[in-house]
């Protein structure tokens, strides 16, 4: 299959689109919006010359199928999945803040603790602590954007004092923060994974708090394997993740970082070819489902859009 890397569309009642680095996003009649998850790839916030085939699908699917297993917790933005490269959802107004949730201390969390600090957002950290050990509780690390683009960590007392959120919006989201890991860590045991940190954005409709954007994917989540952990932590070794951490050290292994004067090492159809089969890879063990390739184009993208709005 060719990789789809660009959507031009042009629906009834449609407001504008957004292109962000993976996904095209067109608002309908400011009530909808039309989230395309195209096979473009992106690390060290560069998006990289070639498309991964499937890679739009199983993102999307991934997200689909958790959204819907949590939806007992709280409302979320998906109406519809017309297309497996497409969800179709409410137009809410986002909170501008992620909640990031930490299950063990690894990533930028390691890297704060390895540097002599002992807390994060306003959240202790206990000392003894080694790289990749759980916490005894998880821990909420929120971030908000930052004038410039970038994520920066916040407390929660700073959010509220400065308006961001409100104190009972917040303890809301943080509710639901907390039980939507839970929900994904129990499934993720299930299939032999451990849910080690992830992000959730939520949003507002009608009064209403929703659930919104992709949920626990390898590209918003970090999962390590069940088999071998305690043996590699004890040895001190790197563990086994499944995330597209694989991307990130082809990459550096070839001399790319996404720093200026860097050049992408060339993506040959045997690299996009392996990197396609890690993607289909991360699918099945998260969902438990076997992945199923199938050819399919931007007309038969737009055609399934197209008929699905109709009928909202």
């Amino acid at each position: 299959m060719k990789a789809i890397t660009s959507t031009d569309f042009h629906f009834p009642g449609q407001r504008g689109k957004y292109t962000g680095k993976v996904r095209d996003v067109y608002d309908i009649d400011d009530r909808y919006l039309v989230m395309t998850v195209t096979d473009r790839i992106s690390a060290f916030d560069v998006v990289l010359p070639e498309g991964i085939p499937y890679k739009g699908q199983i993102l999307n699917m991934i997200a689909s199928d958790f959204l819907d297993l949590c939806s007992d917790i709280l409302p979320n933005w998906k109406i519809a999945v017309p297309h497996p490269m497409v969800t179709i959802g409410h137009k809410c107004e986002p909170f501008k803040v992620e909640m990031v949730i930490r299950g063990y201390l690894t990533g930028h969390a390691w890297r704060e603790y390895k540097a002599g600090k002992r807390e994060i957002c306003g959240v202790p950290m206990p000392d003894g602590m080694v790289e990749n050990q759980k916490f005894p509780q998880p821990i909420i690390t929120p971030t908000t954007k930052a004038a410039e683009g970038h994520d920066e960590d916040i407390s929660r007392e700073e959010i509220i004092a400065r308006g961001i959120v409100g104190a009972e919006d917040y303890a809301l989201l943080e509710k639901y923060t907390r039980e939507i890991f839970a929900r994904g860590t129990a499934i993720a045991a299930q299939r032999g994974l451990i849910l080690v940190d992830t992000k959730y954005e939520f949003g507002r409709k009608d009064g209403v708090i929703y659930l919104m954007d992709e949920v626990h994917t390898p590209d918003s989540s970090r999962y390590f394997y069940a088999e071998g952990y305690e043996e590699r932590l004890a040895r001190g070794e790197r563990q086994r993740q499944l995330s597209k951490e694989f991307v990130r050290e082809w990459l550096m292994a070839g001399g790319f970082q996404g720093r200026q004067g860097e050049v992408v090492p060339e993506m040959t159809p045997e690299v996009v070819g392996s990197i396609t089969d890690r993607y289909i890879e991360l699918y099945e063990h998260i969902t438990g489902k076997t992945f199923v390739r199938g050819e399919y184009s931007a007309e038969d993208i737009r055609r399934s859009v197209a008929e699905c709005l109709e009928k909202l």
